[in-house]
């Protein structure tokens, strides 16, 4: 199986937490009999180099019959391109949040989207913290890009609403161009859409401006490796949407949890959303397998939508090719996050 996750780049800070998440779930995966009674072996594929170069390692892969099926999480210009490249020969589990559906044969969306992640954050956000006025601030790829639109749109009937967008190239390190057009408009907030490295570069200069204690943050993409990239101190009034946290408190997160640690050690790579959604990707192929007697094309075309089974997420079901998940609000607390309430739930 390729299992593509960034190993360089912006979003290279999440690599180790995919490769430590992805390696418990090919022991306990095989341990039970595999996928479909056939053993799993991960061959790793760098997802954090340029899109194409990364779809043709992967397209050649698949080609030559090395591996049957793809997953991991890489951004979304990385799957499109993917999707172009192998569309219809393997199942593709993708497994970060994203911007939509992908109708491509094979893929499967498994990550949060903006209907149950972003735009149910940003109604708590109003209504707990009374932010209405937001700023976005993303990098300048599909995934930001769409999300921003669609929240765009999606608010104008409601009390909150997006005032300004600005969009960035991944490896963006200097933002005070954005910092000081932050501070001329009137907003109460920042929705980010930075990925990695850059949201790193990002808070610490937001709270070094001494923005943090004017404007909320929210994103759906910052995760534990982010906060311990900024460092305490800059995360004041920060907010993360997402499926998953380390200190989430269910009975499915705990299991994890005591099973990552157990095989990696208290300084194990942080268990964040990234890594969960890469041991979510390979066990929900394992799902899969068993219901389809197998991960082949052909076989998983049959498989019947509004299925549930059980993860790290707790109860989640298959929509189509998306998979509903329950989402959390949390609060960052220095280097940690402290989650505030359920704001979505798979339906």
């Amino acid at each position: 199986m390729a299992f593509v996750v960034p190993l360089q780049g912006p979003t290279g800070i999440y690599g180790p937490s995919c490769l430590a998440c992805g390696d418990l779930a090919v022991e306990q995966l095989n341990e039970r009999g595999g996928i479909a009674g056939r053993e799993i072996t991960l061959v790793l594929v760098d997802g954090g180099r340029d899109p194409e170069a990364v779809a043709s390692e992967v397209g050649a892969l698949v080609d030559s019959g090395a591996v049957d099926a793809v997953a991991g999480w890489h951004i979304s210009a990385v799957r499109q391109a993917i999707a172009r490249r192998i569309g219809g020969k393997v199942v593709y589990a993708y497994a970060a949040m994203h911007e939509g559906r992908d109708d491509t044969p094979g893929v499967f969306m498994l990550g949060e989207r903006p209907v149950n992640q972003l735009l149910p954050a940003v109604h708590w956000m109003r209504e707990q913290l009374g932010v209405g006025r937001w700023s976005v601030v993303g990098n300048d790829y599909v995934f930001p890009r769409v999300t921003g639109a669609t929240a765009r749109l999606a608010l104008q009937p409601s009390a909150s609403h997006i005032v300004s967008q600005t969009f960035v190239p991944l490896g963006t390190t200097d933002f005070s161009t954005v910092l000081r057009d932050l501070e001329r408009v009137d907003v109460d907030g920042v929705i980010m859409l930075l990925m990695g490295q850059d949201a790193v570069h990002f808070n610490r200069q937001f709270a070094r401006q001494g923005l943090a204690d004017r404007l909320t943050r929210l994103s759906p993409a910052i995760e534990e490796n982010t906060l311990l990239g900024g460092g305490a101190g800059a995360h004041r009034n920060l907010y993360a949407a997402a499926a998953y946290f380390d200190n989430l408190d269910t009975i499915e997160s705990n299991e994890l949890a005591s099973a990552y640690y157990a095989r990696h050690g208290a300084f194990a790579p942080a268990l964040n959303a990234v890594g969960e959604s890469c041991y979510e990707a390979l066990l929900f192929l394992a799902w899969i397998g068993g219901r389809c007697g197998g991960i082949e094309m052909d076989k998983v075309r049959a498989l019947e939508p509004g299925r549930f089974y059980d993860g790290p997420r707790g109860l989640v079901r298959l929509d189509g090719n998306l998979l509903d998940q329950d989402v959390y609000l949390a609060a960052a607390d220095d280097l940690e996050f402290e989650v505030q309430e359920q704001i979505a739930w798979a339906t």
